[in-house]
């Protein structure tokens, strides 16, 4: 006897009509696709549990051409206001976020699975961010006499135009306003186009501009699926463009920038490499690297995530960073007691977890973690491997959760080498009490863009932030970071 065939049954929203069986919904989805009105929708999706919070329709092209001429027109009047008077409006901003910050934080918590007390600390370094380019954007932006055989001559910052932001996830409020505060005071609107899983944080972004009083069109976000970013990169109101993500990503939007010769800054992937030399203090090595690996559940391209102990003190390390690993709690995100929250994805921690698996096959030592937990939600243990060696995704690959890959080194020389031996630059520590030591070897032989000693790699509004290699290029916050997106003009006069 045959048995009939079961067809899968599938579930497709589109504005509020749900189709559950299999033929019904073939067929309507096949009329929607013809007739052209099909849209995309987005689903927020907590984390921790698994279950649908939103769902989003995906801006159509009438809407997405309204938000480019709104940002022109806002650019053109935003452009002649005074470095002064823009500030005011930054610090309006960053007001309105702290006046925001318990809703936001419970946003971001909710639909990306961060620990809470880091959302209420993501939305605070928003403000101070934008706080400090209000006080410090008017020196940064203003002209440079430069003495020449001319009456007179400078250099003036003046602004681009629409700088396109296409930011990821992991730092939901942070990566869009780290971009933005330099961008805006420089004199530059601004159009977001955010992951799609964190759409009500991208909305809510929206909101705290309007709320602050920020000019119509100045900031907006435009929810798209990735595949329509290079028709927007395309359009002559978009002068440039800002991407935080994966290489890959990285590849795509510089080929399509590119062929519009428009200027990109590109933050993309990073394999943070910590090197512990024998004569370093321990206790703070441990601490610091499982803090720097830890951070945000793991998910930052700035994570530490390659430890490389010299030889001498490897069992020592190993042995500290594997009990400080235990001993941090993972669970429920809205929990402060929880150090670690769930992966923002399913398919994200399925990923990291073949990651430790291959990398396990292939010879690495599992020294704790390492499992899918039982329940609900993307969840995956804070996990140690060691003995990592070439050719193993835990020392060739980004692995973005709470994984730590221990690689043992010869000697400093043989460190250094192994920090090196890796696709990105991002980011890279050193641990020793000889801080001239450690100083040299991180300004003159680490190959990362952000290189610290005795701490672990962070962000800084007064410091310039950005990679090499394959983590990409630009440099974002500083001086550095708010003149990326200016006409760097020169001014003759005879």
């Amino acid at each position: 006897m045959i048995k009939a065939l079961k067809m899968p049954v599938i579930r497709f929203n589109y504005t509020g009509i749900k189709f559950t069986k299999p033929f019904v919904a073939i067929a309507c989805l096949t009329l929607l696709k013809i007739s052209g009105i099909m849209a995309h929708t987005f689903s927020s999706v907590n984390p921790a549990t698994g279950k649908e919070l939103a769902s989003y329709q995906a801006d159509n092209k009438e809407k997405v051409e309204k938000a480019l001429k709104q940002a022109q027109k806002a650019f053109e009047g935003w452009k002649q206001l005074s470095h002064k008077e823009r500030g005011k409006t930054l610090k309006a901003i960053a007001a309105q976020l702290r006046k925001d910050k318990e809703k936001l934080a419970k946003l971001a918590t909710a639909e990306m699975g961060k620990p809470i007390q880091q959302s209420l600390d993501e939305v605070e370094k928003c403000a101070n961010t934008f706080d400090f380019y209000a006080k410090e954007g008017p020196k940064f932006l203003a002209d440079e006499i430069i003495k020449t055989d001319a009456r007179k001559s400078y250099v003036s910052y003046q602004p681009l135009g629409t700088v396109l932001a296409i930011m990821p996830w992991n730092f939901p409020y942070w990566q869009v306003f780290r971009a933005m505060g330099p961008a805006l005071m420089a004199g530059n609107a601004m159009i977001l186009k955010h992951a799609s899983n964190v759409s009500g944080c991208a909305l809510a972004i929206e909101d705290v501009m309007k709320k602050a009083g920020a000019p119509k069109g100045l900031f907006q976000t435009l929810l798209l699926p990735s595949s329509e970013i290079a028709d927007l990169i395309a359009q002559p109101e978009i002068s440039a463009i800002t991407l935080t993500g994966s290489t890959e990503a990285g590849k795509k939007v510089a080929s399509a920038a590119a062929s519009h010769i428009k200027k990109q800054v590109l933050e993309l992937g990073g394999s943070d490499a910590y090197i512990i030399l024998e004569d370093a203090d321990m206790k703070l090595a441990v601490q610091t690297c499982v803090n720097g690996r830890l951070v945000n559940s793991g998910q930052s391209c700035v994570a530490a995530k390659r430890f490389i102990p010299v030889k001498a003190i490897k069992k020592e390390f190993e042995a500290g960073i594997v009990a400080a690993m235990k001993a941090a709690a993972f669970g429920d995100p809205m929990d402060k007691k929880n150090k670690i929250g769930p992966l923002a994805r399913i398919d994200l921690r399925d990923t990291l977890h073949k990651q430790v698996e291959d990398s396990i096959a292939k010879g690495a030592k599992l020294l704790c973690g390492g499992y899918i937990p039982e329940g609900d939600g993307a969840f995956y243990p804070p996990t140690v491997l060691t003995n990592v060696k070439k050719g193993m995704p835990a020392y060739d690959e980004e692995l973005f959760g709470p994984v730590a890959s221990i690689i043992e080194a010869k000697d400093e020389k043989d460190a250094i080498h192994i920090a090196n031996d890796n696709i990105y630059g991002l980011g890279a520590g050193i641990f020793s009490k000889d801080r001239k030591r450690a100083e040299r070897i991180a300004a003159t032989q680490l190959e990362a863009g952000n290189c610290f000693v005795n701490s672990f790699v962070h962000s800084d509004a007064r410091l310039p932030f950005g990679g090499v290699k394959q983590s990409g290029y630009g440099r974002e916050l500083s001086i550095f970071g708010i003149r990326e997106f200016t006409n760097i003009k020169t001014v003759f006069i005879q």
